[in-house]
């Protein structure tokens, strides 16, 4: 009765191990397949929208549709002589703001040829004169290009007000933190435009997952630190593990009071089935080079060094990701707080691993009568094998695959 379920069970391996080679082999051919395509092409996209004026249009719907119907067409007459007399507003300021730049442009320009005039061709060549710009007369027409362009720039945000900004970049994280890719392009656009006072809400919801890419993600919100700008994280389901190495790099983190919160350890599992192999007489080679190239393995005999290696790496990580945290937040308890364990918003805020209790949606209502609040995504072009693996993947757990 026994060796049958072992043989139905090792069946059942070779099966899955023969399905996990086709898809594998599926997954390379897709893969030369998208290899074709230009590696110049465009990979994506950057989305930005302005949510004072979402906001504004949903109060204002709501408000409408509490209104009698008489009272909505008043407000509708009265809204639409509004929006024109605005409307007509913005366009005298963006012309007269254009007059005065093209002025100034044309006096700085005036003001170059004049002091070039001034100076023999050969002896300004040789000696840059006081005053006088060193660039050369092909830079000049560059940088006359750089002022139309702030200029049209300047002309562009007339209609909005100059509050400090507040940028709204939202993180959905999985076990590869594959949402990195944006979130790199995402910071790399806020830097540039960022000016004093601006600062960036990271909509945080991450339960973990590998170390490299977690400490990748991290690195990135270490940029707007580095770069001047204040991070504000908020976490309104979880933040675990990677998701807190994350959370913790913010000068402020709020979370739910249910949200997930913790959960500073490593843990590591690894299947081994050799002792089902040599009950049938298979094999496993396994060669190296370094004593601890392969600590522990699927398929051959794991030894009680490699287990005692494996376990101390696992601690060296777990050294490394309280010393980041700590370095974070340095008021923080870590050792209290490092043993793997999470604690819910409120618990989370007692232990220091936080510091208010409020959902991202309080922040941005308190923050609309303050801040001009933008939403930055960089929609990232999918490849068609991971538009396959997705779909294989949702297939594989039972639920129908998400659009993509």
């Amino acid at each position: 009765m026994i060796d049958a379920i072992a043989l139905f069970a090792f069946e059942i391996f070779t099966f899955l191990t023969k399905v996990g080679m086709v898809f594998l082999a599926l997954s390379l051919l897709i893969k030369m397949v998208i290899g074709g395509v230009k590696s110049g092409e465009e990979e994506g996209a950057l989305k930005v929208s302005h949510l004072n004026e979402k906001y504004k249009h949903q109060g204002n719907e709501l408000k409408r549709m509490l209104m009698t119907p008489e009272a909505r067409l008043i407000a509708q007459k009265v809204e639409a002589k509004q929006e024109k007399g605005e409307a007509k507003k913005k366009k005298r300021e963006a012309k007269r703001e254009l007059k005065k730049s093209k002025r100034a442009a044309k006096q700085l320009k005036l003001n170059s040829d004049s002091k070039e005039s001034a100076v023999p061709k050969e002896v300004e060549s040789a000696v840059p004169q006081e005053g006088k710009s060193a660039v050369p007369q092909e830079g000049k027409s560059a940088v006359s290009k750089e002022v139309e362009s702030a200029v049209s720039k300047e002309d562009e945000s007339v209609s909005h007000s100059h509050k400090p900004r507040l940028f709204v970049i939202d993180f959905k994280g999985d076990i590869q933190a594959s949402a990195v890719e944006s979130l790199r392009e995402e910071v790399t656009a806020v830097i540039q435009v960022c000016r004093g006072g601006d600062e960036v809400l990271l909509k945080l919801n991450n339960s973990g997952g590998y170390v490299h890419t977690h400490g990748l993600a991290a690195s990135q919100l270490k940029r707007l630190s580095l770069a001047g700008v204040r991070l504000t994280i908020a976490i309104d389901q979880i933040a675990a593990s990677g998701g807190y190495m994350m959370a913790c790099v913010g000068d402020r983190i709020i979370a739910a009071p249910f949200a997930i919160i913790g959960s500073i350890g490593v843990v590591a599992q690894v299947p081994n089935i050799n002792r089902l192999l040599k009950r049938y007489d298979v094999d496993i080679e396994l060669h190296t080079a370094g004593e601890f190239k392969r600590t522990l393995t699927v398929l051959g005999e794991n030894t009680d060094e490699g287990r005692a290696k494996f376990k101390e790496d696992l601690h060296k990580t777990h050294e490394l990701f309280q010393d980041f945290v700590k370095s974070q937040r340095e008021e923080l308890n870590v050792e209290e707080v490092s043993t793997g364990e999470t604690w819910y918003g409120a618990k989370a805020l007692e232990a220091g691993l936080i510091d208010e209790i409020k959902t991202s949606d309080e922040v941005l209502l308190e923050s609309l009568p303050n801040f001009d609040i933008y939403s930055v995504e960089y929609q990232r072009k999918r490849k068609m094998s991971e538009r396959a693996f997705s779909v294989a993947h949702s297939l594989l757990s039972g639920r129908l695959p998400e659009s993509y």
